[in-house]
């Protein structure tokens, strides 16, 4: 196996029935999209972690499967294992998958928990440079009475020194492994507990307040308001591309990643796939990053022959670099031939993989000029595209 220094575990082998109907809580869709996908993609996204190991219930692989939709295809994420009867078994199953991998540092997240942000999972690895273990919680504001008989106050608790524990608890993978493997057949209430019962120091970071953990029903609609307020924070651009290439002697033309037999290729300082560059310029300018050419100018050696790709990947990884997301992108190619059609899904496809999109927010679409100007002549292709990128509101 491949080593992987920092893997994130998610815990997703409940069953939810605190939740009430409507299936395990972790393939919910808030705002139209699945609670373990939200969870996930956050680790995925964050910068310090290597590998994304989900652990489901036996049961669940294809609702799994649907529920992560093109995130099956990003390059952190590990297959997922199946969980045990209790949450405790179900972790101490997912470090053992992961020890062939040789991580050093292991975080563990409940799927229920999507509104997971990078500066607490920053924060948890962050504190294991000192520590066994960390873990996010938050200190405890509230007057706390402890329940006697007949839930009569039989006293007031001190709060100064409580915490609420939230998740990710991160931990030196040896030390955790080792301290899971001694407590299998013991209940106890967190991965923190475990470490504790072993004699490992767990440091305490600030969590967040939205690091919410969906357990009853009425949780979902608290969840659906935090995501409006969160949409409130975002504003949405628009950006507009344009790109032409014209054919030369070949044998194939490649357009948005997908190779297509033709009696031509298109002629251009990289692979020419027209249908990239108009999505990449699309995309920097909904982020105000300028053109194509000033990142990868067309006079510079190394870029002749570049495959499209690695630009459409650049232009993804400014809008994570400014904290925003691509909300859809639209393509639409222009020519007399090749046809577009039977390999439209594959250039969506194409396209979703690289972007960390699903496929639903990308659309391919092909028209022709009627047989007039260059294109109606069959002398090259045109592509035209637009994309929608949220970004962070500015102070």
């Amino acid at each position: 196996m491949v080593k992987l220094n920092t893997i994130a575990i998610i815990v997703a082998a409940g069953r939810g029935n605190r939740a009430g109907a409507g299936g395990p809580k972790q393939y919910r869709l808030l705002a139209g999209r699945a609670v373990i996908a939200r969870t996930a993609e956050a680790f995925l996204g964050h910068p310090d972690i290597d590998g994304v190991r989900v652990i489901i219930h036996r049961d669940d692989r294809d609702e799994y499967d649907a529920a992560m939709g093109a995130l099956l295809k990003h390059k952190k994420l590990l297959d997922p294992v199946t969980g045990g009867a209790e949450r405790q078994d179900s972790v101490r199953l997912g470090l053992e998958s992961i020890a062939g991998n040789h991580p050093s540092r292991v975080l563990i997240h409940d799927a229920a928990r999507p509104f997971i942000d990078e500066k607490t999972i920053t924060s948890v690895i962050n504190a294991l440079d000192t520590a066994d273990g960390a873990i996010a919680a938050l200190p405890v504001h509230d007057t706390i009475k402890r329940a006697g008989q007949d839930n009569k106050i039989a006293a007031t608790v001190p709060r100064e020194a409580l915490w609420r524990a939230q998740t990710p608890q991160g931990f030196q993978f040896d030390k955790i492994v080792a301290a899971h493997r001694d407590a299998e057949g013991k209940q106890l209430t967190d991965d923190a507990a475990v470490a504790e019962a072993a004699g490992l120091s767990v440091t305490l970071v600030p969590g967040s307040p939205d690091n919410m953990k969906l357990t009853q029903a009425e949780d979902f609609g608290m969840a659906e308001t935090l995501l409006g307020r969160k949409d409130k924070q975002m504003e949405y651009r628009t950006g507009h591309g344009f790109d032409v290439h014209a054919f030369e002697e070949g044998n194939a033309v490649i357009l948005c990643g997908v190779e297509i037999p033709h009696d031509k290729k298109l002629k251009g300082h990289s692979d020419a796939d027209v249908g990239m560059h108009a999505l990449t310029d699309a995309i920097l300018g909904a982020i105000g990053e300028g053109d194509i050419g000033d990142h990868f100018p067309p006079s510079d050696p190394k870029w002749k022959g570049a495959p499209s790709h690695v630009f459409l990947e650049k232009a993804r990884d400014l809008v994570a670099r400014q904290k925003g997301k691509i909300a859809h992108c639209d393509v639409t190619l222009i020519c007399e031939a090749p046809k577009i059609g039977p390999h439209r899904d594959r250039m969506r496809a194409s396209l979703a993989l690289i972007l960390d999109i699903d496929e639903r927010r990308v659309s391919v679409k092909a028209t022709t000029t009627e047989q007039l100007g260059f294109t109606g002549r069959r002398e090259g292709i045109a592509a035209m595209a637009t994309a929608s990128v949220a970004l962070p509101v500015s102070e």
